[in-house]
């Protein structure tokens, strides 16, 4: 079941959304679509209240950690509450967090109230795949891969996709391939892409990327990078069969735009829900 994915990004200690491309480039050079006034934990506590699984807090860069755990602490909060008022329909959200995450700080986001934590450069020290680091967050989280989240953001180059880190600067050699998905599998809960030469842009989704990844992927997948309107849900779900979420930034309402309404795709989620049910 295709879902609507939440998100929220911090740079330099503020809610922000960015285009994905300039984000390693000069401050001077940094693209920079919605800067919000509203703390992170204002957007945590409206994606609990709107029942949001998954939402994921990405870290740009440094400055950032106190203002995530101000997000978990917050969906953390209203947790309790609605434990508290005995919520009828026992809803069990999760949130998770990533940037920077690595083997030796990998347990303290999860102790932060994270309950995944999401990792990309961590993983391609030398700009180099790295079974060992993989190992080594993983052994960090007592090897309970429900607890972990890798994040393959990716570029384009000769019509093929590659994982770039390094705020999307680095391109690695490793490509998304089946063959590196299926390796990847086995360690980790769901995947998190990120199509970084669309990020930010709406200009419309990856639709091949999208494709190829409802097709390698055996496990949850979340595509984020151009979605711009209502019907890029549908088409995800249709490109997908269902298989793939889809996370909506700079054309949100929320965060400012004028390409989609947060409620509409609280209520894309329920009317998917109930279409399952």
């Amino acid at each position: 079941m295709t879902r609507f994915r939440p998100c929220i990004d911090l740079h330099n200690g503020d809610v922000k959304q960015i285009v994905g491309g300039t984000l390693g480039t000069s401050e001077a050079e940094l693209k920079t679509n919605f800067t919000s006034t509203k703390p992170s934990a204002h957007y945590a506590e409206l994606y609990h209240k709107y029942h949001l699984s998954g939402a994921h807090i990405i870290m740009l860069g440094p400055n950032n950690d106190k203002t995530a755990k101000d997000a978990l602490a917050a969906w953390r909060k209203e947790e309790k509450q609605a434990q508290a008022e005995g919520a009828k329909d026992k809803w069990k959200g999760e949130i998770q967090v990533g940037g920077g995450i690595k083997e030796s700080n990998a347990r303290q986001w999860i102790e932060y109230g994270a309950d995944k934590v999401i990792i990309t450069s961590a993983l391609f020290p030398e700009n180099e795949f790295s079974m060992e680091r993989l190992e080594a967050i993983l052994q960090a989280l007592d090897n309970d891969k429900n607890k972990l989240v890798i994040d393959l953001s990716c570029r384009r180059k000769d019509d093929k996709w590659f994982v770039a880190t390094n705020k999307w600067q680095s391109i690695t050699d490793f490509e998304l391939t089946q063959e590196s998905i299926s390796l990847l599998e086995p360690y980790c809960s769901e995947f998190l892409i990120h199509a970084a030469d669309v990020e930010g842009l709406q200009r419309g989704i990856d639709h091949e990327l999208v494709s190829k990844l409802a097709e390698w992927c055996s496990i949850p997948v979340t595509y984020a990078g151009g979605g711009r309107s209502l019907e890029d849900l549908e088409m995800v779900k249709n490109l997908s069969a269902g298989k793939v979420d889809l996370t909506i930034g700079s054309a949100l309402d929320i965060f400012g735009g004028s390409g989609v309404k947060f409620e509409d795709c609280v209520r894309w989620n329920e009317e998917q829900e109930k279409a399952v049910a």
